[in-house]
């Protein structure tokens, strides 16, 4: 495929017990080899723990709200207009400490396996189990 237009009512949506995910581009909503988009929205109080991409880079842009961004031990408060870039294999977590809903844009590069995305969970390993 060469290219794709999505209506609104058309994104794949998904429910995480933090938030919500919509996914604008990956191998099941496009065909993308290359590209993985996601709207990720953080309910106030919520966040995606402490993960990475062994794979994968990652561009994060904050679209509305804020959001405390880890990239390894470092964090940042980041609001709307900020972004975060994360390599292959770092460590990185994204919390909305206010108390109003944050919504991001993530893209990450290239696209690996049926889904598009590769994740490993490291919010039960130190330091990242008691860093925040």
């Amino acid at each position: 495929m060469t290219g794709k237009f999505t209506g609104s009512g058309e994104v794949q949506r998904e429910q995480v017990p933090w938030g919500s995910l919509a996914w604008f581009s990956s191998p099941a909503a496009t065909g993308a080899k290359a590209l993985v988009v996601v709207e990720v929205t953080i309910n106030p109080g919520g966040g995606h723990s402490f993960h990475k991409h062994p794979n994968q880079e990652e561009a994060i842009y904050v679209i509305d709200g804020e959001v405390e961004q880890w990239i390894g031990p470092r964090k940042r408060l980041l609001a709307a207009g900020e972004s975060a870039f994360i390599g292959k294999d770092v460590v990185h977590a994204s919390f909305n400490a206010s108390d109003r809903t944050a919504k991001l844009l993530a893209v990450l590069s290239p696209s690996v396996g049926p889904e598009g995305y590769e994740l490993v969970d490291v919010a039960e390993q130190e330091p990242w189990a008691s860093i925040r």
